[in-house]
């Protein structure tokens, strides 16, 4: 069963070019990506900032946080 992985993203153009870049990357029978629009989906942004997310787009892979490039600090999004 392939691991989880999950892509934290609010929809802006820098955000959408890192999900077609790096989510589709990854290779799926490792891991099973899950792509949350923090815009859409307010009430995870408690979740990504447990998770280490500072800001999106970012990828959490095995519960390290990585911060693709600066689309909006996570704060925005409260």
């Amino acid at each position: 069963m392939p691991k989880k992985a999950i892509f934290y993203h609010a929809g802006c153009s820098v955000c959408v070019d890192a999900e077609q870049a790096v989510a589709a990357a990854i290779d799926p029978a490792r891991y099973a990506v899950e792509i949350v629009h923090l815009g859409e989906e307010s009430g995870r942004v408690a979740e990504a900032e447990a998770a280490g997310v500072k800001s999106v787009p970012a990828l959490v892979l095995d519960g390290q946080p990585y911060h693709i490039n600066f689309g909006a600090s996570i704060d925005v999004l409260k």
